[in-house]
């Protein structure tokens, strides 16, 4: 069985792959896009990268090795031995690492979150909390979400390609209408939110924010 450390061995997404949720729900990869350079909708966010940036989940590292072309200072991490092979092959600076494991400090510019890796862990809250933590003052956290309507799910997850199906893992998909709850409560806010039409994708800066909500109030 083909775990998703495994996802990038050669042949498993050969010609695409899918993400299977518990509940049954299929989300179509785009694993093309991810092996190849940065595409219009990654220059989004990459401009808005102008100091040391932090890659979580960066697969094959083109927004890592991207940033690293244009003079950035970027490191990708990935759990995916192949993937980050991949990422240095290219000419990124990454490291096997899980996010989870990073020590503490606040020595990032910016975090990137994308190609829906606000779910890894199954915890958007959790992960949202510790990129917070590992923030410069006055960093960014920018990332790619599910459409609207898509609301908050947390679930368990398996890869499904030509080379097998995966292990079960934690996982949540957080969409576009649940964001701004969610990055509250990782003492967070939307400081700036666009669709990117060509690839479908819905993208967002996040800040640390200044306040806390105010508790809504029972009906």
């Amino acid at each position: 069985m083909t775990q998703p450390e495994a996802f990038f061995e050669p042949g498993f997404a050969e010609g695409g792959a899918e993400l299977h949720l518990r509940d049954g729900g299929v989300w179509q990869l785009p694993v093309p896009r991810w092996s190849a350079d940065a595409g219009p909708g990654d220059q989004r966010l990459l401009v808005r990268c102008s100091g040391a940036t932090l890659d979580v989940g960066c697969g094959p590292g083109r927004m890592a090795a991207a940033l690293s072309d244009r003079g950035v200072r970027a490191l990708g991490v990935d759990v995916s031995p192949s993937a980050v092979a991949m990422a240095r092959s290219r000419g990124a600076n990454a490291l096997i690492r899980d996010i989870f494991s990073l020590g503490g400090g606040r020595r990032w510019q910016h975090i990137l979150l994308v190609d829906g890796n606000v779910g890894i862990g199954g915890d958007p809250v959790r992960l949202l909390w510790l990129c917070r933590d590992l923030l410069l003052p006055g960093g960014n956290v920018l990332v790619d979400v599910a459409p609207p309507g898509t609301g908050l799910q947390v679930t368990t997850a398996r890869l499904v390609g030509a080379g097998g199906a995966g292990g079960w893992f934690a996982w949540a998909v957080l969409g576009f209408d649940a964001l701004e709850v969610v990055a509250a409560a990782a003492g967070l806010r939307v400081a700036d939110a666009w669709f990117v039409e060509d690839e479908q994708r819905w993208q967002a800066e996040l800040v640390a924010a200044d306040t806390w909500p105010a508790p809504r109030r029972a009906a």
